[in-house]
């Protein structure tokens, strides 16, 4: 399994039970692909942006830390482009740090 970050925006009109439904979709569409959350939670609350993006200028953003197979991965990201809650996503790889030997 590889570590990933995936960051989602949501409208941050959306009520916080819209939120904790989508938030709680996207952990189930990780749990079934096979993959495994670390961690979820809130990483900024309500931010405006610098253009809108679906009609939208202010935004609530997740962060989840979670391990998954590199091709479930692409499985994941097509699931999360036909969400239309979500305004955006980003997965990233984390890359564990290389300890030089002395």
């Amino acid at each position: 399994m590889v570590k990933y970050e995936l960051v989602f925006v949501l409208d941050a009109r959306l009520s916080e039970a819209d939120k904790t439904e989508v938030s709680k979709h996207v952990s189930e569409l990780v749990e079934k692909f096979g993959g495994k959350i670390d961690s979820l939670a809130v990483w900024i609350e309500k931010q405006r942006f610098s253009f809108p993006m679906k009609k939208v200028w202010e935004g609530t953003y997740y962060l989840m830390n979670m391990q998954m197979m590199g091709p479930e991965v692409a499985r994941l990201r097509r699931e999360l482009q036909i969400m239309e809650r979500l305004l955006r996503f980003l997965i990233v790889k984390v890359e564990e740090p290389k300890v030089k030997a002395a």
